[in-house]
């Protein structure tokens, strides 16, 4: 208990902050609960004018500094007459509040209407648009970015703009629309970024003082709600530390380790087993808990409600399944009840026949029992519904991909990494200690929990210190992704000119690191300088000169290299002719790689651009493209079969069938030859003959010492070649934004988007108008009239190539609809490859080719078709569409038409279509999600 001349003198102290910081008094008094130092802290530098940027770990409370910058906003300017007209337009300013996500924007909105009304508040996404002329305005950062561009009449007044989750600017496809608002905002606005906890917080600081003046930097550490890090072995729990300082220290709790590897020294010595029905569980593969038994265990422990992060959309289903089918219940009666009246008010506007293809009925029987899966392919109002479930209690355990994590508000008591690998869409990639902090940043609710805790399932690959590494790391760096675009290129010139634009690049905060980063460079270059003079001096030698001695080694090992060389070009040449000539039904050997063996030909794939790469398949059954690579030598036809004329490689029993045949040719599946080398080329070199009788007549042939010297002049030469490279990094790195900048300017000049005098065209003031990755390529297809002539569904096909990107790559191209359509792709795709040349000779990051796997889908449903049957045409490797994969795209599809419909350089019958396009596609599960 404190003295009372302690309670005076805080007293006295809160006194003093009151009438210091009137406005954060009055902003206290309605919250409900102490502000935590930072946020006061945040909050005062606010107060005095001065920006912010505030990093603290998910759930520590940052949003309160933004929605104090509201309260700034609506409380009118410093100094204005506190009568009755105080609260009248003209002592109002406005706040912007932007989020990356839709979904966090609609939750922001109607968290701040409940605390200033509707009419205060409004919300500006892709998809919705209510009282945009609010004094507060919530909205997604790309809508602020447009409006900068557009110079919209909104901006007026603005005073504050809150960022949240500023730290997306990393992120590779829509960090530099930040980037972009951040530079761009009038110098009137103070900024409020709020971050997860970086460690170059005060870089990030020092590139926003630049280019938006004063800014505080206020860096928390502390969680409002203590994390306690576990890892569950089989059947037992460990603490991942036996306390707070070996937390600090990265110790790992000395029972866990011991325990750990003895199972591993288990699991070696069972090696030998057999894997059959009598080995066991201490059988060479390790069988970890399985999932209902996790489930099962957090309710027993009272850890519940759980989110348990699987890294798999099928493992997250197949989760829920597993739970389901061993009879897990974690509900009573009322919360049954309640779920189902929640759930059936909200799919009311979904056609019975549509639930029934979504898998209605199984996913509520998993929301009654307590349990449900989230992730990107499922229909976004069953996201919604999940999250709304979760967040009350009702649903106790969510299997979920790491999007869950990105923003959000879907806190637990528990969260469970079932393992530290994952997919980022192109390879299997361990998770990064800033990953690992923002998915268990979510365990312990503030005002609900005492502690949060954090759960690891071991298994034989995971090292408990590796865990302790994650768990101790709490800060990543803040990397820009930022780089210019057509889009932006156009609106630069437009808005500031030329030159300007080239400055305004050069303040951006890639820029930013990369002169930074130059500083270390130059610095190494002069380290590396002084090294390679010390070894020139070791590698001298007294009998003639050591370097010419050398530079004759270097060139006879660079010949030998060349001479093989020719031997493996001069083979790949005789794969890629045996390739070109195979036939439909030709069984030929695969020599090498992971599908080596007997293959039959099912597509020859000749007459294409590239190298040949036939479909095959193999006596194995799988059924994919070959390429020159995974032939040594020449593919030799040793015999043929009838390959069905309709013949769906897709189909197991089709493919069982035909491989079958494969098999009974009789042929070995391995050649007699081993090693595959054709023969090298023939005859001696006279070149090399040369240079080694060069080297054997020179005096320091002769050395005692010859290889020391040797070894010196080796690393000499190494280290040569990587200050080289550091050298083309230095000037590379120096105004490289801006170089890129003047060859998209050049680029744009001689397709006419600029004139040469540096002025935007009415082609460039459509291009600017344009947001889509693709930018450029939509905007010649609207100069080159490619979609005119196309009814509403085929116009909705033939944008969708422009927007769609499929999730894996599939070897063989996705069809087409007939017709006007396929041509008008046809046309897209020369575009495309016109585009991609410009591009290549500039040096300029290529255009994305367009993808064709979107077409049939978005033209069915806008022709009228049922959902069963639209997500059946989908160009999928694992059969039929996700749902929610087809609501995204086909939003993306309506948010195209909507800028062809709005656009200057489109045909008046065009825009007419692109409008009947949205109208067809805003049906069933899309007109609900546009009204949500």
């Amino acid at each position: 208990m404190s003295s009372p001349a302690e309670r005076y003198a805080e007293a006295r102290r809160r006194a003093a902050q009151a009438s210091q910081f009137p406005a954060l008094d009055e902003f206290a008094l309605d919250l409900g609960f102490d502000l935590d130092d930072f946020q006061r802290e945040a909050c005062q530098s606010l107060e005095r004018g001065s920006g912010v940027l505030v990093c603290a770990p998910t759930g520590a409370g940052k949003t309160v500094v933004g929605e104090f910058a509201v309260h700034l906003a609506l409380r009118g300017r410093p100094g204005d007459p506190a009568d009755a007209d105080a609260a009248t337009p003209a002592a109002r300013r406005k706040c912007f509040y932007t989020t990356p996500i839709k979904a966090l924007s609609n939750q922001k909105y109607h968290d701040l209407v409940a605390r200033y009304g509707a009419e205060q508040v409004g919300l500006l996404t892709g998809d919705n648009a209510i009282n945009g002329d609010a004094p507060v305005v919530v909205m997604t950062t790309e809508v602020l970015r447009n409006m900068l561009y557009a110079g919209s009449s909104t901006l007026k007044g603005l005073a504050y703009v809150v960022m949240d989750e500023v730290h997306y600017l990393a992120d590779r496809f829509r960090g530099g629309v930040w980037e972009e608002v951040i530079i761009h905002l009038p110098a009137s606005v103070t900024l409020v970024s709020l971050s997860a906890t970086v460690s170059n917080a005060e870089e990030f600081a020092d590139w926003l003082v630049t280019v938006r003046g004063e800014t505080a930097v206020v860096v928390s550490e502390h969680r409002p709600v203590p994390l306690w890090q576990h890892m569950l072995v089989g059947k037992r729990m460990f603490d991942l530390f036996h306390d707070a300082d070996a937390a600090r220290k990265h110790d790992v709790h000395p029972e866990l380790l011991r325990y750990t590897r003895e199972t591993a020294r288990r699991l070696e010595l069972g090696e030998g087993r057999s894997a059959g029905p009598g080995a066991g569980r201490r059988g060479p593969r390790w069988r970890g808990p399985l999932r209902p038994d996790i489930v099962d265990r957090l309710d027993r422990e009272g850890l519940l409600p759980a989110i348990l992060f699987i890294f798999s959309r099928a493992g997250c289903a197949a989760a829920v399944q597993q739970c389901l089918a061993a009879g897990l219940r974690l509900t009573s009666p009322e919360e049954r009840a309640e779920i189902r009246r929640v759930v059936e008010s909200r799919v009311t506007a979904i056609p019975g026949e549509d639930l029934t293809v979504l898998g209605y009925w199984e996913w509520l029987d998993g929301l009654e029992r307590g349990l449900a899966a989230h992730h990107a392919g499922m229909l976004p109002v069953f996201k919604e519904i999940v999250e709304e479930l979760f967040v009350r209690g009702l649903v106790k355990a969510v299997f979920a991909t790491e999007t869950l994590a990105l923003g959000i508000n879907m806190p637990a008591r528990c969260v469970v990494l079932e393992r530290l690998v994952k997919y980022n869409g192109e390879a299997h990639v361990d998770l990064t200690p800033g990953e690992y902090t923002q998915l268990t940043g979510r365990a312990g609710r503030r005002g609900i929990d005492v502690e949060g805790h954090a759960v690891v399932v071991w298994s034989p690959e995971t090292d408990p210190r590796h865990v302790a590494g994650l768990a101790s790391t709490r800060t990543y760096p803040l990397r820009s992704s930022f780089r210019p675009s057509y889009n932006m290129a156009v609106n630069l010139v437009g808005t500031v000119g030329a030159e300007p634009a080239r400055a305004l690049l050069e303040s951006s905060f890639a820029q930013f690191q990369a002169d930074r980063s130059v500083v270390g460079l130059a610095r190494q270059v002069q380290r590396n300088t002084e090294t390679i003079e010390a070894y020139g001096a070791e590698a001298a030698c007294h009998h003639g000169d050591f370097d010419e001695y050398f530079a004759l080694r270097v060139a006879i090992a660079d010949r030998e290299k060349a001479i093989a060389r020719q031997g493996q070009t001069q083979r790949k040449a005789a794969a890629v002719a045996s390739l070109e000539r195979l036939r439909v039904g030709d069984v030929i050997r695969v020599p090498s790689g992971r599908r080596a063996g007997l293959a039959v030909v099912l597509d020859p794939a000749t007459g294409g651009f590239g190298e040949p790469r036939p479909l095959v398949l193999t006596q194995d059954r799988w059924a994919g493209r070959v390429s020159p690579g995974d032939f040594t030598t020449p593919a030799e036809v040793l015999a043929r079969i009838r390959v069905p004329k309709h013949f769906n490689h897709r189909s197991p029993a089709a493919r069982r069938d035909l491989a079958a045949e494969v098999s009974g040719t009789g042929l070995d599946r391995h050649s007699g030859r081993r090693g595959g080398r054709s023969r090298q080329v023939t005859g001696e070199d006279h070149r090399l003959t040369q240079l080694r009788t060069e080297l054997r007549h020179h005096p320091c042939h002769a050395c005692p010492e010859r290889e020391e010297h040797a070894r010196w002049a080796e690393r000499r030469r190494r280290l040569e070649r990587d200050t080289e490279e550091l050298r083309e990094r230095v000037s590379g790195r120096t105004g490289s934004l801006a170089r890129t900048f003047d060859r998209i300017v050049a680029l744009l000049t001689d397709r006419g988007y600029l004139a040469r005098d540096g002025a935007v065209t009415d082609a460039g003031r459509m291009l600017g108008r344009i947001w889509t990755e693709a930018d450029l390529l939509v905007a010649e297809c609207l100069r080159r009239g490619v979609w005119n002539g196309l009814s509403p569904a085929e116009l909705a096909a033939a944008v969708s190539v422009v927007v769609f990107e499929a999730r894996r790559d599939v070897d063989e191209r996705a069809s087409l609809p007939r017709g006007p359509v396929a041509d008008a792709v046809d046309e897209t795709l020369k575009l495309w490859g016109e585009i991609e040349a410009d591009e290549a000779t500039r040096g300029l990051a290529a255009t994305r080719e367009p993808d064709l796997g979107f077409a049939w889908p978005v033209y069915r449903w806008a022709r009228g078709e049922v959902l069963a049957k639209v997500l059946g045409s989908g160009h999928e490797i694992d059969g039929e569409m996700p749902a929610g994969d087809f609501v995204r795209w086909a939003r993306q599809v309506v948010d195209l038409l909507g800028q062809l419909a709005d656009s200057g350089g489109a045909s008046p019958e065009l825009r007419s279509t692109a409008r009947q396009a949205i109208a067809a596609i805003n049906r069933g599960v899309l007109a609900y999600h546009t009204s949500a």
